[in-house]
């Protein structure tokens, strides 16, 4: 893991960076996508609503540092279309101190593209501003089509959707390891131009069709001058009070939430969304402009829980697949209700107290001294087994946030919002190292990441005691 170092007086630290460009992003989408706003509202009233309601809630999310993030939590998502496009979005997302964190292959799912998320790293970073982006890259190999293959591989050759400028202080930032007060604002104008959603088609309506009949996600990435951001999505604390909400300010929620099912103590991550937007768009042709409209742009809303562990996932993956495979919802299947239920009974079999899922290690916990133990560690009275320091209120823990994504749960997502139920049995499947090729780095591993944290707060929590150097045993 890289450990973060002191900034010169005369650099802009990248967190900094990434709060000014979460803000300018997020009144951006607010003005291009009204309903946004609307949800920025129903999520804040929900989130103020469950805080005063549990204050256990409040108290867990202050003492791990997560209660200012709240509010100011955000993730986007956009889908590019070429390797140089991917790698050039790798360094400019390292300005704003994010790195590539896993890998999930959506083509499984029907939707041809590979994906990774950039966000912060450090626990530190992450409780300033955890702005994550889902980044896609188009996987033209998946399109059957000779033809249409090597039209869009033309098409996407001659678009450039960073600004020169902006690309300029990308290779300052490198050279010089940092930049301005001024060079940082000017950067944040400058990379938001890469996100901008732009009107006019850079394909003829003809051309636009064939894309879209191949796969609609192939028009969206291809037809357009830029990869427009699709989704800015805030984070909210009880998902299923947004979801019952929305309809009240508008809004049509998508019919059911993906991943987990309502928990006592939440896991991984949940997500809703509303329908993509019809937008009006001007395509190209030799007789002039003709009107047509596109669907990309939409609203999600996401509620996080603990980040599980190796163990914990695939008892999550196993259960899940068990009523995907067996319930289905949409034309033909069981409605929302039933898919609810039956997730909510399948779900049984997996821990729902905090203690329980440390004790069976299934989820990743941080670890912290608490006063009683301090003290106690004065007078040399304690114990030196960790899990008696924990029983005797000497040693404490709280869930590690999941700050990742489910490709399941993505797949649903764009699927939900592409207006179809479309899938495709692709025959390749997942091709991490021509992604990591194209990114021109390796992703990090979520799972390691969390072990890190979780060990570190451990280290420093027994140092913290006199106790340096005890393992803590996890009971199966």
């Amino acid at each position: 893991m890289s450990r973060s170092f002191p900034m010169p007086q005369a650099f802009v630290s990248p967190d900094r960076i990434r709060s000014l460009f979460t803000e300018a992003m997020s009144q951006m989408y607010r003005t291009e996508v009204p309903q946004y706003g609307t949800l920025i509202e129903l999520v804040a009233d929900v989130n103020a609503g469950c805080l005063e309601k549990d204050p256990d809630l409040r108290d867990r999310l202050a003492r791990a540092g997560e209660l200012e993030r709240i509010d100011v939590e955000r993730h986007g998502a956009i889908r590019l279309g070429t390797a140089d496009e991917l790698f050039t979005i790798r360094r400019l997302f390292a300005v704003m101190g994010m790195q590539a964190v896993g890998y999930y292959d959506l083509s499984v799912a029907g939707v041809p593209v590979h994906s990774t998320s950039f966000r912060p790293i450090e626990e530190a970073a992450l409780n300033v501003n955890p702005f994550r982006v889902f980044t896609s890259l188009l996987r033209l190999e998946l399109i059957e089509d000779e033809g249409l293959r090597g039209e869009a591989e033309a098409i996407l050759a001659k678009r450039r959707i960073y600004t020169p400028r902006a690309v300029a202080l990308i290779e300052r930032h490198e050279q010089n390891g940092g930049l301005s007060e001024a060079e940082a604002t000017e950067f944040v104008a400058e990379a938001l131009e890469t996100f901008r959603w732009h009107g006019e088609a850079t394909v003829s309506a003809d051309t636009y069709k064939r894309l879209h009949d191949a796969h609609r996600l192939i028009a969206d990435v291809v037809s357009f001058k830029g990869p427009h951001i699709n989704h800015l999505t805030p984070r909210t604390l009880d998902i299923d009070a947004v979801q019952a909400r929305m309809p009240e300010r508008g809004i049509t929620p998508k019919a059911v939430i993906e991943g987990p099912p309502r928990r006592h103590c939440d896991i991984l991550l949940r997500q809703t969304s509303f329908k993509a937007l019809e937008e009006t768009i001007a395509f190209s042709g030799d007789e002039g402009a003709m009107q047509g409209t596109h669907t990309a742009r939409f609203g999600e809303i996401e509620q996080r829980g603990v980040a599980l562990t190796a163990k914990g996932r695939a008892l999550y993956d196993q259960l899940l697949a068990s009523v995907r495979g067996e319930v289905q919802v949409g034309a033909g299947g069981a409605k929302a209700g039933a898919y609810d239920d039956e997730l909510a009974t399948r779900f049984k079999a997996l821990p729902d107290s905090w203690e329980e899922l440390r004790r069976a290690d299934l989820a990743f916990f941080r670890y912290s001294a608490t006063p009683a133990g301090i003290a106690a560690a004065a007078g040399s009275t304690l114990p030196g087994d960790p899990e008696a320091l924990i029983a005797g209120g000497y040693l404490a823990f709280t869930p590690i946030v999941y700050e990742d994504f489910l490709p399941v749960s993505a797949a649903g997502i764009f699927q939900s919002n592409l207006g179809t139920d479309q899938q495709q049995n692709y025959a390749t499947r997942s091709n991490r190292d021509a992604f990591e090729a194209a990114l021109g780095a390796t992703v990090q591993d979520e799972l390691a990441l969390y072990a890190e944290r979780q060990a570190a707060s451990l280290d420093s929590a027994l140092e913290a005691l006199g106790l340096a150097g005890l393992p803590l045993k996890t009971v199966a």
